[in-house]
C-alpha cells in the first residue's frame, strides 16, 4: 500500500529543483518567466501523455468551474515565484514562500471542515514568525520577496484545492488538466510577448529538466494528497526549504544571511516538530 509522506517528502524536494533550473534560464540565458513557465507546463503535458490510459482521459473535467480555480491559482504561484526567483537567492525566495503551509493548514480547517489541534496550530505559527526573520517585512522587504510571499499565499490555496477536487478526478487526470490550461492560458504571452533565449543544446537541457522536475514532483503531490488530509500532509512541505537551501549554495555559491538562516532554520524545526507531534 503507498504510504503518503515518503511521497510527498520526494515530491516537494523535487520542485525546488525545477525552480533552480528556472533561475538559470532566466539569469544566465535572459529567459522570461513566461518562457520557463509555458515550456513547462507544455513539456509537461507531452511527457505525461504517453502514461495516461483510457480511464484518464475524461474531457468533461474540463467543463467543471474547480479544475479552471485550481489552474489558475497554480498558474499564479508559478510565475510569482520565477519573478521572485529572477532576482531572489532560491533560499529566501522559499523562505517567504513557505507561508504555503500555513494557509493551506487555515483554510483546510475552515473551508474543508479538517480538524486540528493547539499544539499543531501553535507549531504552525513558530512557521509564520520564520517566514517573516527571511520576509522582513519593513526592514529591506524587497519586490521580489513581496513576489515570493504572493506565490505562497497561492500555492497554499493550490494545496488545498487538491485535497478538495481528489475525489473530482484521477491524479493523472487532476495533473493533466493543470498543465493543459496553464499551457493554453499562457500560449500568447511566451509566443509573442516573451524573451526567447538561444536554443542551445544547454538551454534545452535545463528547460528539460525544468519541466521533469515539476511534472514529476506535482504528481506526486496529488498522489499523496488523494491519500491524506491536507493538515496531516501540509507540514511536510517544510522539506523543500532543505532542497532549496542545499541547490542555492551548490549551485549559486549563495548562503543566507544571519536572520534568514534563524528563520529558515524555525521553519525547518516547527516541521519536523509538527511530524512528531502526528506520530
Amino acid at each position: 500500500m503507498l504510504h503518503p509522506v515518503p511521497i510527498m517528502l520526494i515530491g516537494v524536494s523535487l520542485i525546488p529543483l525545477g525552480d533552480t533550473m528556472g533561475k538559470i534560464l532566466m539569469e544566465q540565458y535572459n529567459a522570461s518567466q513566461s518562457y520557463v513557465a509555458w515550456t513547462r507546463f507544455l513539456i509537461g503535458a507531452i511527457l505525461l501523455l504517453p502514461f495516461l490510459q483510457r480511464r484518464h482521459l475524461d474531457f468533461r473535467v474540463f467543463l467543471k468551474w474547480q479544475i479552471w480555480l485550481r489552474s489558475l491559482v497554480q498558474l499564479a504561484a508559478i510565475l510569482c515565484i520565477l519573478t521572485a526567483l529572477k532576482t531572489e537567492p532560491i533560499a529566501n525566495v522559499f523562505g517567504a514562500f513557505f507561508v504555503a503551509p500555513i494557509v493551506s493548514y487555515l483554510i483546510s480547517v475552515w473551508f474543508l471542515k479538517e480538524k486540528t489541534t493547539l499544539p499543531r496550530l501553535i507549531l504552525l505559527m513558530l512557521g509564520f514568525c520564520g517566514v517573516l526573520l527571511v520576509v522582513k517585512p519593513g526592514f529591506g522587504m524587497t519586490t521580489g520577496m513581496m513576489f515570493a510571499v504572493l506565490s505562497g499565499v497561492f500555492y497554499g490555496l493550490f494545496l488545498t484545492a487538491n485535497r478538495w477536487l481528489s475525489d473530482l478526478a484521477l491524479p493523472r487526470t487532476l495533473l493533466m488538466t493543470q498543465l493543459v490550461i496553464a499551457t493554453t492560458l499562457l500560449t500568447p504571452s511566451a509566443l509573442f510577448h516573451s524573451a526567447w533565449p538561444e536554443l542551445t543544446p544547454t538551454v534545452i537541457l535545463y528547460t528539460a529538466l525544468s519541466s521533469i522536475a515539476s511534472l514529476v514532483g506535482n504528481l506526486l503531490l496529488i498522489t499523496a494528497y488523494k491519500l491524506a488530509p491536507a493538515t496531516r500532509l501540509a507540514p511536510l512541505v517544510y522539506f523543500q526549504l532543505v532542497a532549496a537551501t542545499a541547490l542555492s549554495f551548490s549551485v549559486f555559491g549563495v548562503i543566507p544571511d544571519f536572520i534568514s538562516i534563524l528563520g529558515l532554520t524555525l521553519l525547518t524545526a516547527s516541521g519536523f516538530a509538527t511530524l512528531a507531534l502526528r506520530r
